[in-house]
This record gives structure tokens, sequence and C-alpha cells, in this order.
């Protein structure tokens, strides 16, 4: 009976495993200032920039990060109606390169990654449980992103000024950083 039991605990804790592994923005998330100060204090941190590197060129960088991994990136020959912009799909060799990145800085899949996007919410979130669901079990996201979030009203509407790393004064530049960002010539 002890065995039959034991089995069936075993068997419903590896069923839920999938379910169980989703966490909340909330657990997940970390903000912009605590991102930064963990960045300056411990060196088993790859704290990854998750936008397509065309975007980056357009709205700015932050030299913090080890490395620009887009998680999601542009296909300019599908436009996407719906969102009126072109399509993005998934880096296929997403894992991959986090794997690489993680490697050549002597850290594991145990390490603290954290991910940034633009604003936190479709990519930065997606892309710290992508990982976890891949077994990197450390993985967390910038909440707000980069750039933050928009006002919603008054004559400063739709500009992104509140929250996020710009909005945070920290260290950004215009212009990236060519030794971290992501490119398809070396």
């Amino acid at each position: 009976m002890k065995k039959l039991l034991t089995g069936l605990v075993l068997s419903s804790a590896l069923l839920a495993t999938p379910a169980m592994a989703q966490q909340t923005a909330k657990e997940v998330g970390i903000t912009p200032q605590a991102t930064y100060n963990l960045v300056q204090q411990d060196e088993n941190v790859l704290f990854i920039d998750v936008r397509d590197p065309v975007e980056i060129m357009f709205i700015g960088f932050t030299d913090s990060v080890d490395l620009n991994i887009p998680y999601l990136m542009v296909d300019r020959s599908q436009w996407d109606s719906d969102k009126n912009r072109f399509r993005l799909y998934r880096n296929p060799d997403f894992i991959q390169q986090v794997e690489q990145a993680l490697e050549a800085r002597g850290l594991d899949k145990d390490a603290t990654i954290i991910t940034m996007c633009r604003s936190g919410s479709e990519r930065g979130l997606p892309s710290a449980q992508y990982l976890i669901d891949n077994g990197f079990k450390n993985a967390r996201y910038v909440v707000n992103g980069f750039q933050g979030s928009t006002v919603k009203e008054g004559d400063k509407q739709g500009f992104r000024i509140r929250n996020g790393w710009q909005n945070s004064d920290l260290p950004w530049q215009s212009k990236p950083n060519a030794d971290k960002i992501y490119r398809l010539d070396r």
C-alpha cells in the first residue's frame, strides 16, 4: 500500500510539474533599480536585452546588459494586419544562445538570468517564462522593461515617460554597444 501511495504521489507531482512551473509576473519580475543593483554586485547574473536589435538602434541601450539576444525577432517579409506591424517570431536559437552566453561567463543554468524588453510585457515576461520552462529556474524579467509604460491621459498621452529603465535614472545611451548587440556578421 505504501509503495502504491508513493507511486501515486510521484506520478501526480510529475504530471503537475509543467503547470506548477508557470510563474506569475510578480514572482518573476524585478524592478529596474533592483536589476541594476544586482548586476553591479553579483557576478553570477546574466543580464540580457531581448529586443530586436533594430528596435535598440532607435530607442536606446544600456551597457549594463551583458548581451542582446532577441527573444522575438521581426520577420520583415510578413505583415500582421491585425496588429499593423511586421510579424514577430521566436528566435529559434534563443535557448542555445543563452546557454552559450552562460558558458562564456563560466555560469550554468542555475545562474540568475534577467531579461529586458521595451515594456516588460510582450517579450520580457514571456522570455523569462520560456527560460524557466526550459530548465533555467532562476530566470527573471525587468518589470516595465527598458522604456516603461505609456501615459494614459494628458498632453503626454502615449509617451513612455513612466517607470522602466530609462525613466529610473539608470545608465543608458542612444546607440548600442557593437560588442554586445546581436549581430549576424560575427
